[in-house]
């Protein structure tokens, strides 16, 4: 019964997170026909393209086939008239992977995480079918294992990192309570390294993103001439530009990422042979988007500055990981000391029910309470790891194909992103761990081995029998 209650809410979270995001599209497209079509068009007709954008914001690739009644009117040469549409509106796979983290972290919490991450999975999968079999659009067609398989992985993927992440957090049984229990009882201060390492990959990678999005705002408030230029070029009325703001919105997660990638130094391409970055612009026609004004046309040498960022951040995550190994370091010294002294306690009072008189007892070396070296390299090298990979994720996500010709690629270099949001990290959080720094100390002034700012030396006990 128990666990029929974890797969309800599993299903309910999977309905939820794939009714919103169709119905976020729906809602617009529908005031669009009220207004626009009324009588002229059925409602039923907005479904296939609801569904294909649905689609397009969980990764699938969209095969456009122009009509040829709108090549005429247009002007477009036929040989365009057949394209790939593949670069991904984000913010609909983080709605969707928002809503899948928060299901499997529930799962995780009521003991039953396999359970709950399963049975999302199937529900969500089965949505997505659904909306494959019956959104099928004649101008946008979509490879059907991909619209359910694509979808069905951003849910999964979100769900069980989730699950995970609570399982080693707050578990108190099962494997991975089992696993991680033996890694913090690992001696030589390597007990809490991979807590580190992934708080400080999370901090390094959220920091970065945390200043694109900062640096995004900047470029649309300075830049927002440019971008009511382009708003007034695309000719449309008050509706139009309602719509075509809402799809700007849809799309701002990934400029995030762009901004992201630009902060790194490599930059992004908005199309074949273009690119932006610190260095210099190239770009040619830039397409007629409003929030593509947000591009500079001309640089400055200070905002090769912003490769910085990046090693800021790196600091930063060091900075956490190795106060927190400090502050472990200490706590475990701490502990081995309240034991020896309660060994040194014992044996005294055992030598002095025997009769023995002044028999020495002498303690071992207390540990000085510093943080190992290997374990702060290691730490460095695995915030590294996971910094660099989530920013080729995070480009992967970002990158693709807007149309046809030169528009084909767009979007910044998973590999060249990756090496250098890795590389960036690396100095930063190489500084702040792999620093020599002096002995440990408590707040108190006092250091691991008892004596305020010095280790503790060798200690002799002397027992001598009470008469």
């Amino acid at each position: 019964m128990y666990r029929l209650v974890v797969v309800l809410l599993a299903a309910i979270d999977a309905v939820i997170a794939a009714a919103v995001g169709l119905a976020a599209l729906m809602a617009p497209l529908t005031l669009l026909w009220a207004i626009g079509f009324g009588d002229e068009a059925e409602w039923a007709a907005l479904w296939p393209t609801a569904a294909a954008a649905w689609q397009l914001g969980h990764f699938v690739p969209l095969d456009i086939t122009l009509p040829a009644a709108y090549l005429v009117d247009t002007g477009i040469d036929p040989d365009l008239a057949t394209f790939t549409l593949s670069l991904a509106p984000l913010a609909f796979a983080l709605f969707t992977a928002g809503f899948a983290a928060r299901s499997g972290r529930r799962a995780s919490r009521a003991d039953a995480w396999i359970t709950g991450v399963v049975a999302g999975a199937v529900v969500f999968g089965i949505l997505a079918a659904v909306v494959a079999v019956t959104g099928v659009a004649p101008l946008a067609v979509v490879e059907r294992w991909q619209a359910i398989l694509f979808p069905s992985l951003v849910f999964v993927t979100a769900s069980l990192l989730g699950a995970l992440v609570t399982e080693w957090q707050e578990a108190g049984e099962g494997a991975i309570a089992r696993l991680r229990d033996r890694i913090e009882a690992l001696d030589h201060g390597w007990g809490p390294v991979p807590a580190l390492i992934a708080r400080g990959g999370a901090a390094a990678i959220t920091a970065i993103i945390g200043a694109a999005a900062l640096l995004t705002a900047v470029a649309i408030l300075g830049r927002g001439s440019e971008i009511i230029a382009l708003y007034e070029r695309a000719n449309v009325d008050a509706f139009g530009a309602t719509l075509l703001t809402l799809g700007q919105l849809a799309y701002l997660p990934t400029l995030v990422v762009w901004a992201m990638s630009y902060i790194a130094g490599p930059g992004f391409a908005l199309g074949t042979g273009t690119s932006v970055s610190p260095a210099g612009t190239d770009v040619g026609v830039v397409p007629g988007v409003p929030l593509l004004g947000t591009v500079p046309e001309s640089l400055t040498p200070w905002m090769l500055l912003l490769g910085l960022i990046p090693v800021a951040a790196g600091a930063f995550a060091g900075w956490i990981a190795r106060s927190r190994l400090a502050a472990s370091e200490l706590a475990r010294a701490d502990v081995r000391r309240a034991r020896r002294q309660a060994d040194v306690a014992g044996a005294a009072a055992l030598a002095g029910l025997r009769g023995d008189d002044g028999v020495a007892i002498v303690e071992p070396p207390v540990d000085d309470g510093r943080d190992p070296a290997a374990a702060r390299a290691v730490i460095a090298l695995g915030i590294t790891v996971i910094a660099g990979s989530a920013a080729a994720v995070l480009t992967l996500a970002a990158s693709g194909a807007l149309g046809p010709g030169l528009l084909a690629e767009v979007g910044p270099s998973v590999g060249q992103t990756a090496l250098a949001v890795g590389l960036e990290v690396a100095v930063g959080a190489g500084i702040l761990l792999l620093a020599p720094r002096p002995r440990l100390r408590r707040r108190d002034g006092g250091s691991a081995g008892g004596a305020p700012g010095v280790a503790a030396p060798p200690e002799t006990v002397t027992a001598a029998r009470l008469d």
